[in-house]
């Protein structure tokens, strides 16, 4: 009789150890199914990190247009650029080559609202007759919003594409951190065709297309992977992208980032799960 007993006792025993490691492992695969899943702020932060390479675009490409052309500008006022008088621009032609610094000082306000200090330094060859020009440009304890702004890139810049306009395409790496110490990353490509405003001599009504690709990573090391599927339209008096659709990947799942009908607002719709909530691309 009490060998009977044991034996059902040594059976209740493994078949609880058999009930305990399924459930430890379910637990296991919902974790790691959950860890997968995009979440809504992953996808604000990449927006925003986005958002802030673009502007940080405008005041590069702006720069180059008025020393490289400064002839065919001399005759805007101060406030038909986008650039504002609080910045400090010094240029060092050594051999042809030039060094632009753009010194935002302690902090300048940019037309449209954005607030930058700090520098950006650009390198190229000077050449304002060549067709392509390439310019490289890093940053030196720059902020954009009182968030540090890291890294830097490549742009190969055409005077007309297929169409007929102006276009960029940037190879980029940008890190950006809040000041909370939170922090994340983008490098890609993005191709910028300018195919409004061309040529009238103020920034107010500059229109630009963009597209392109890149990986997105935060500090608890989320991966995304961006793709620009309709392009995103910026109209420089706008602070933000105002439409335009990009597709985000996290291994088999993804989640669609749409920026809008065309308004000027900071609020963009993402799509997880078939479920739509909206968003702020400058909330932090």
């Amino acid at each position: 009789m009490r060998r009977q007993k044991f034996i059902v006792g040594m059976i209740a025993v493994v078949l609880l150890g058999l009930v305990l490691t399924g459930c430890n492992d379910n637990n296991e695969i919902q974790e790691e199914l959950k860890s997968e899943v995009i979440d809504v702020k992953t996808t604000e932060t990449q927006a925003e990190v986005d958002n802030i390479s673009e502007d940080v675009n405008v005041i590069i490409e702006e720069t180059y247009l008025n020393e490289e052309f400064s002839d065919l500008r001399k005759t805007q006022t101060i406030k038909d650029r986008y650039l504002p008088d609080c910045v400090t621009i010094t240029v060092v032609l050594v051999q042809n080559m030039k060094t632009t610094t753009i010194d935002f000082g302690d902090g300048c306000e940019l037309r449209n609202g954005n607030f930058v200090s700090g520098t950006i330094i650009l390198n190229y060859e000077r050449d304002p007759e060549a067709a392509t020009r390439i310019i490289s440009y890093t940053f030196e304890d720059f902020y954009f919003n009182y968030k540090n702004v890291a890294g830097g890139g490549t742009i190969l810049r055409e005077r007309s594409n297929e169409n007929g306009n102006p276009q960029s395409t940037k190879t980029f790496e940008i890190t950006v951190t809040w000041p909370d110490e939170s922090f994340a990353s983008k490098e890609g490509v993005k191709v910028r065709e300018w195919i409004e405003g061309v040529g009238t001599g103020t920034w107010g009504d500059n229109v630009f297309l963009i597209t392109g690709n890149g990986t997105f990573t935060k500090k608890d090391e989320t991966i995304l992977s961006a793709e620009v599927i309709e392009p995103l339209r910026r109209e420089l008096a706008c602070k933000f992208l105002v439409s335009g659709i990009v597709n985000l990947t996290k291994n088999e799942n993804t989640a669609v980032l749409n920026y809008g009908n065309g308004d000027c607002d900071d609020l963009a719709i993402v799509t997880i799960n078939g479920e739509e909530h909206e968003i702020h691309l400058g909330n932090r």
